[in-house]
């Protein structure tokens, strides 16, 4: 029986797997990917370019901010498993035709209301694609082994994509408007759609799974909006006392909630909550939200560090922070020999481990610029958080059944995306907590000064500079020594956070399981052969 098995099998691996073109299909897909992941942050450095040219108001220029990752979060479990129901190539293609359109909204858009339309329809063009990646790569790549290769290049692009948007967008500055920063996805994406709809292959879950619940994508949709939204204003020094954040938490957790128990009341569930079962699967996606959660946290203070200690220009700051991203990418291509060599358990843990290491190095970072610390503290956090995020992503997926690939890389992004905003909210409140008393009271600054500087570095040097004499140079230097203090603080919190990921992935199974390359194999009714390339 077993031998029938896998004889009957073995055809439809070289169907899904398309021979030769595999490796073009990843192409394709690291190419999307990597317009996402660059979009996220290529804003950032545009931002005063865009106040001076459309003068938004302070609420507006915090929504073309903030409305991309807002929407893109809130629609990957609505596209992902939509993807499993109508075809995952047919929701990419539609994503890439999207973001192509936005693109060039956002470029021309002439006022700040339709520049956010413009970046919330780039989220939703994002939300297409980035789940479809993931379970397309899943499909192509049925042999374990080299679905794991596949899955170091892929998450290497995605840590190439979050380091390039602000050093592209610095570039592009220079030379021209700040539209261009939108402008260089339209030539990519009119390449990326006909040679996606020639070589992708079309996949689906299994047809006779029920209805699509669009109500229950809805739920999922506003309640992961609600919840994004108030973390991301948590991070953004918003009080637990403001309505307009603990509104959004509270209406975002409820409608988690009754999405979660409408799930598993119905027969054919949008998300298949019994994959949370598997301690490989829940595991996975705990140690994706904790690695994310220290990354994206020590990445933000990281920088502030660099230019307002440190005083490097933002292209000094982006070239110093260069060796985490090189490294992250190094992790990402060996992530496949390690997995054989070593197995989940013990890559992810140890990826864990080296992080925390490397946070605890880096509590020696002074006033002083030390360049050789920084180079090897760099090093070690990105390779040792790529190796976690590598073991955790692929035993994720491999954990899933195929016929929920779409769904369980919705998952594995939304988990990414939550880490990150609950990583900014957690660690900035830590920052503040222990910066903020260091500058209350000091000598010959009055207590409004005091208040104003206990608000950020940044504000407290603008206050010092309008004091000037004895009581300005007395108010940076306490500010930065309370900054650096703080700093302190936050990576040890960041370190024992790690600790704990580290003691999640006991949970993950030492070896990749037998025959889990068979299992990866999709089912009759998921490849459609005419979509194929032969």
């Amino acid at each position: 029986m077993s031998g029938t098995t896998t004889a009957a099998a073995a055809p439809r691996r070289r169907v899904a797997g398309a021979g030769a073109n595999r490796w073009v299909v990843l192409l394709v897909l690291c190419t999307s990917l990597l317009l996402v992941a660059v979009d996220a942050t290529v804003l950032h450095v545009a931002v005063p370019a865009v106040s001076e040219d459309l003068r938004p108001g302070a609420m507006e220029l915090l929504w073309i901010v903030d409305i991309y990752p807002l929407v893109c979060a809130s629609l990957l479990i609505l596209f992902g498993t939509l993807g499993d129901r109508v075809g995952r190539r047919r929701i990419l293609l539609l994503g890439y035709g999207l973001f192509g359109v936005a693109s060039g909204l956002a470029a021309l858009a002439g006022s700040a209301p339709v520049l956010i339309l413009a970046r919330a329809l780039l989220g939703v063009g994002g939300a297409m694609i980035m789940p479809a990646t993931l379970s397309i790569l899943r499909q192509v790549f049925p042999e374990r082994r080299e679905r794991a290769l596949a899955i170091g290049v892929w998450s290497a692009v995605a840590a190439v994509g979050a380091a390039v948007g602000p050093l592209l967008g610095g570039f592009l500055l220079e030379h021209f408007w700040w539209g261009s920063v939108f402008l260089v996805n339209i030539p990519l994406m009119l390449v990326s759609l006909p040679v996606g709809r020639l070589l992708l292959p079309e996949s689906r879950g299994e047809r006779a799974d029920g209805p699509w619940d669009v109500v229950g994508a809805l739920m999922a949709a506003g309640g992961l909006f609600g919840v994004v939204l108030g973390v991301k204003r948590l991070g953004g020094g918003d009080g637990a006392g403001n309505l307009l954040t603990v509104g959004p938490l509270v209406v975002g957790v409820a409608l988690l909630v009754v999405f979660v128990r409408r799930q598993r009341r119905r027969t054919h569930p949008l998300v298949d909550l019994k994959m949370f079962a598997r301690p490989a699967f829940s595991t996975s996606v705990g140690c994706i939200v904790l690695a994310m959660l220290a990354l994206v946290g020590l990445e933000l203070i990281a920088a502030q560090y660099l230019q307002l200690v440190l005083r490097l220009s933002p292209l000094q700051t982006g070239l110093r922070l260069l060796p985490l991203t090189l490294a992250a990418m190094a992790a990402g291509l060996a992530g496949a020999r390690l997995l054989r060599t070593f197995g989940p358990r013990t890559m992810v843990c140890a990826g864990f481990c080296l992080t925390a290491a490397a946070v605890l190095l880096l509590t020696a970072m002074g006033d002083e610029d030390n360049a050789a610390l920084l180079l090897s503290g760099f090093v070690l956090l990105g390779f040792g958080l790529e190796t976690t995020l590598f073991g955790a992503y692929e035993s994720m997926l491999s954990e899933a059944p195929a016929e929920r690939a779409g769904g369980a890389a919705a998952i594995g992004e939304t988990s990414y995306q939550l880490g990150a905003g609950i990583g900014i909210a957690l660690l900035g409140s830590v920052m503040n907590a222990a910066y903020a008393p260091g500058v209350g009271s000091v000598p010959g600054v009055p207590a409004s000064a005091s208040a104003a500087a206990g608000n950020s570095l940044g504000e407290a040097y603008e206050v010092a500079g309008r004091l000037g004499g004895p009581p300005g140079v007395a108010l940076r230097t306490a500010a930065r020594d309370a900054f650096v203090h703080g700093l302190h603080v936050t990576l040890l919190v960041s370190a024992g956070l790690l600790v704990l990921g580290a003691v999640m992935a006991l949970r993950l199974p030492r070896v990749a399981p037998a025959g889990s390359e068979v299992a990866a194999v999709p089912g009759p009714r998921e490849v459609e052969p005419s979509r194929v390339p032969v």
